[in-house]
């Protein structure tokens, strides 16, 4: 018999990717040291967890789904009912554990609720999911028992002995499970891509009528890849339920489904990683921004919409165009027009935001006086000045911008076209 062996390099990029990420989840606290900080990279983690498990439904199997909140809800509730049965004695379940009780909930309702919802595909799944969404949010108001009714459920997440003198009581230690469980929840998700049915859910989303013809279930295929997404949303909604300590009907509503979808599409749903820069701006955006402005779903939306109009594959996808172009050294060409064309736009933008600003603060708080703080200055909104300045920034940028965009353009094509020929070349 004979025995051919064969030599498999190590895939050092890989190690070095994901080595940088575990030093990143690592050393982030210890550059943001304030409360405020650790509470945000919190809200990160687990929502970055959260949209990876939406884009294994929508990014890997074409499945838009617009109630997936239900599992990392329902996943939160079962949580956050565990820490208080562990409180009370009447179990035994440390908080370390207990985002596996979240996702064997969402696991379990995804085995429920996917068996329904993966009968059929395309409008008709997102139909279905939305109705599915609003029924457990009527449920969550008609059983108050469970789900404490429109107060929802608290609890206390610190009980039990000390564990190496973690106790969970401070931010920092429930940031570091939170980002030991997003680092585990991440591999396990990365490598579901890699895995047969992974490929197969990729097929099914390219061509579901190929799929069928060489032989494989496609209803059980996107069956199979809710239940597993619908476990790693468990896992997000029992972290989130640690880290807020209450968990209410909001979390399995079509507003906690809507804002994951929109996250999600805005990091790109074409990518791996697009999610986790979703949550990342998706946090900004309704977090850290509705401290400073109360048009911050304005912004949200708008940027959604330019996202959509412009930049189809998100963010991710901006990001990896323009390495693509580094890469074969032709960033050098597009940088100054790229570097003219953003500087045009920000003087756009901050017309944009004076406008928008002073039009809140005028129509909703002038009784309170039309005088108003904006990037530093006093600015009175009933007065032309303010205005006058405004809308000169936004002509201005405006302008420039549609002027260094066409340039941008030519140059962007060539460098590309000219990628698109060397890769030919370099394949033939």
């Amino acid at each position: 018999m004979n025995k051919t062996m064969t030599y498999k390099p190590m895939n050092l990029a890989r190690w070095i990717i994901w080595g940088l990420f575990a030093v990143g989840l690592i050393i982030a606290p210890l550059l943001f040291k304030s409360g405020a900080s650790l509470s945000i990279l919190s809200q990160i983690g687990t929502v970055m967890i959260f949209g990876l498990s939406y884009n294994m439904l929508l990014g890997q199997g074409g499945m838009l789904s617009f109630g997936h909140a239900v599992y990392s809800g329902l996943g939160a509730f079962f949580a956050i009912h565990a820490m208080n049965l562990a409180s009370a004695g009447q179990m035994w379940m440390p908080v370390t554990m207990i985002p596996l009780v979240g996702g064997i909930a969402g696991m379990f309702f995804g085995m429920l609720f996917g068996y329904v919802t993966t009968k059929k595909s395309g409008t008709t799944f997102s139909m279905i999911t939305l109705g599915i969404v609003e029924l457990v949010f009527a449920c969550s108001l008609m059983f108050p028992e469970f789900f404490g009714g429109e107060g929802g459920i608290s609890t206390n997440r610190v009980y039990g002995e000390k564990f190496l003198g973690i106790t969970y009581g401070p931010q920092i230690q429930v940031y570091y499970l939170i980002a030991a469980w997003l680092f585990i929840a991440t591999i396990g998700m990365y490598a579901f891509t890699q895995t047969p049915l992974g490929r197969i859910i990729n097929a099914v989303r390219d061509n579901p009528e190929r799929v069928e013809f060489i032989g494989y279930d496609t209803q059980w295929a996107r069956y199979l890849t809710l239940i597993l997404s619908g476990f790693f949303a468990g896992i997000s909604g029992a972290l989130s339920a640690i880290n807020f300590e209450i968990v209410t009907a909001e979390n399995v509503s079509a507003i906690r489904s809507g804002g994951v979808l929109l996250f999600t599409f805005i990091g790109g749903v074409g990518f791996f990683f697009g999610p986790m820069i979703g949550a990342i701006i998706g946090v900004f955006l309704t977090v850290m921004l509705s401290d400073f402005t109360k048009a911050w779903q304005l912004y949200l939306g708008v940027f959604f919409i330019l996202i959509v109009m412009y930049a189809p594959f998100g963010v991710a996808g901006i990001i990896m165009l323009n390495l693509r172009v580094a890469k074969y050294g032709k960033f050098k060409r597009i940088w100054p027009q790229m570097a003219a064309m953003c500087a045009a736009g920000l003087v756009a933008l901050v017309g944009v935001i004076m406008v928008i600003e002073m039009l809140y603060h005028y129509t909703l708080e002038s009784v309170n006086g039309t005088e108003m703080k904006l990037f530093g200055t006093m600015v009175d909104t009933a007065a032309p000045t303010g205005w006058s300045i405004a809308l000169a920034l936004l002509a201005a940028g405006g302008l420039a911008f549609w002027k260094t965009k066409k340039s941008f353009a030519t140059v962007w094509g060539e460098v590309n076209s000219e990628i698109e020929e060397q890769i030919r070349r370099a394949t033939a």
